[in-house]
């Protein structure tokens, strides 16, 4: 038999039972969903090819022991959704519009090269995550959350997180915390976009950004449609005399713990920052990455508690929970609100619902002040051990920054050098390090003369013991 100049070809009956036989066998209520669903996927994959004819409704039911009319029911259906196409007298056929499906989903999250020991900078230790207490707060939020609050949330997030975030922020980093002005976002990099977006459309074409300083800025910047402009740095922050020739308005900070040199900015360039602002009509957005964790006296209050119509300050779970946790804050000035919060209703409708009252929860009930306090613990450990073993592999070797954060920057003695090739021999012998140099944005890749190598160290996700071992594999590499 033939159909419009197509493949004439009939497979048996016991080819396509054995592709429906499973379907054939799902108990009574829910065989003929699956027999859809399996007649379905055998057009995505394949394995029943285009323009190959079924065997009819009578002898598929027979082969598969089961009624006609769930058979007859099922090709109905895919005829329908344009799996199969039949005709009067012609049977039915595969149809044309079905493409093969991805054989399986692809994980993009990023993952360590494999390194015996890598050093990545700004990776927590997920180990440390709180799962009994946030199991615990999750099922108190299911008792006891009313059911209005399951529906579309304000966006710029519910009142009960943004009320205790607000308390928290205000006593832990010196905050002005409005929870009027706090909102909710999926971490620092949401927040940035849409502060973007805002001085976008308030006309702003560039922001300027630390140098060296994180490479996400950049490109977050730029899907916003507004340029980021490096500005270099001296010892007590964003230099002021590149920022002013600059021509920008707006300007990315990391003042508590400079990311990555770790120098915290001097209280004579915090105040200059703000009068910068204040003469330009401008903004500085503070990212209060790890704000938190300083470990030889109490953290430096934010620079947003003094002037908050003149700071955009930003902070996240990422370091202190996960990042994968995407929850975030966003304090902004009275003439970013407007624009911040309209943005954020378009791109997503609001942070999920179930999420901020489960870490509400956690924050009133004081889990958070103690994972804090246990992160701080750890990090502080884990520092003091890769300090001591630079000091004992590398002697010579400078620690540069404050005693605070997820990393440190290590300049090592010139007799390890050049840079280049003590990189290549510490990554044959499967230790991943990052040089400063990889962090800047107008220089980069530029070396000093006669230097030796300056890396970046991150180590709060490595216990003691691996921190000492991967700075002994290091120092084996280098051979000196």
């Amino acid at each position: 038999m033939t159909s419009s100049g197509t493949n004439s070809a009939r497979p048996s009956g016991t080819a396509a039972w054995e592709v429906l036989l499973p379907a054939a066998a799902a108990p009574p209520r829910t065989r003929g969903r699956a027999l859809q669903a399996a007649l379905r996927e055998a057009v995505r994959s394949g394995r029943l090819a285009q323009d190959t004819r079924l065997p009819s409704s009578r002898d598929l039911a027979a082969d598969l022991g089961v009624s006609r009319g769930l058979v007859t029911e099922a090709y109905e259906q895919l005829t329908a959704e344009g799996y199969l196409r039949s005709g009067r007298g012609a049977g039915t056929w595969v149809g044309g519009a079905a493409r093969a499906a991805r054989p399986r989903a692809r994980d993009l999250a990023p993952r360590p090269p494999g390194a015996r020991t890598d050093f990545v900078p700004g990776t927590p230790d997920l180990s440390l995550f709180p799962r009994a207490a946030w199991a615990a707060a999750q099922r108190g939020v299911l008792a006891e959350l009313p059911h209005h609050d399951l529906g579309y949330p304000d966006p710029r997030g519910l009142p009960r997180l943004r009320t205790a975030l607000a308390e928290l922020l205000s006593r832990r980093r010196g905050v002005v915390a409005d929870p009027e002005r706090l909102v909710i976002v999926s971490g620092v990099a949401q927040a940035t976009a849409l502060l973007g977006l805002a001085l976008h459309a308030r006309g702003a074409e560039a922001v300027g950004v630390e140098d060296p300083g994180s490479p996400q800025h950049g490109a977050l910047y730029a899907a916003a449609g507004v340029r980021a402009v490096p500005l270099p740095l001296d010892g007590e922050g964003t230099d002021l005399a590149a920022l002013r020739s600059s021509g920008v308005r707006a300007v990315t900070t990391t003042p508590a713990h400079q990311f990555p040199t770790g120098i915290a900015y001097s209280a004579r360039r915090r105040a200059e920052l703000l009068d910068w602002a204040r003469s330009v009509d401008g903004f500085v957005i503070e990212d209060d990455y790890d704000g938190d964790f300083r470990y030889d006296r109490a953290p430096v209050g934010a620079l947003q508690g003094l002037d908050p119509e003149r700071v955009a300050y930003t902070g996240s779970v990422s370091k202190s929970l996960a990042p994968g946790l995407r929850l975030g804050w966003l304090l902004v000035p009275e003439a970013l609100a407007e624009h911040v919060v309209a943005r954020k209703r378009t791109s997503d409708l609001g942070h999920p619902a179930l999420d901020q009252a489960l870490f509400a929860r956690f924050v009133e009930r004081g889990d958070y002040d103690r994972q804090l306090r246990r992160c701080q613990r750890a990090y502080r450990e884990r520092r003091d051990a890769l300090v001591a073993a630079l000091t004992e592999h590398f002697p010579g070797a400078r620690v540069s920054g404050i005693a605070a954060g997820l990393h440190v920057i290590a300049e090592l003695p010139p007799r390890y050098g050049p840079q280049p090739r003590f990189l290549e021999r510490v990554a044959a012998a499967g230790v991943g390090v990052r040089a400063l140099a990889d962090y800047t944005h107008a220089r980069a890749g530029r070396e000093e003369a006669g230097a030796g190598p300056r890396l970046v160290l991150g180590y709060a996700h490595l216990s003691p013991a691996r921190v000492r071992e991967g700075v002994r594999l290091m120092r084996e590499a280098a051979g000196k």
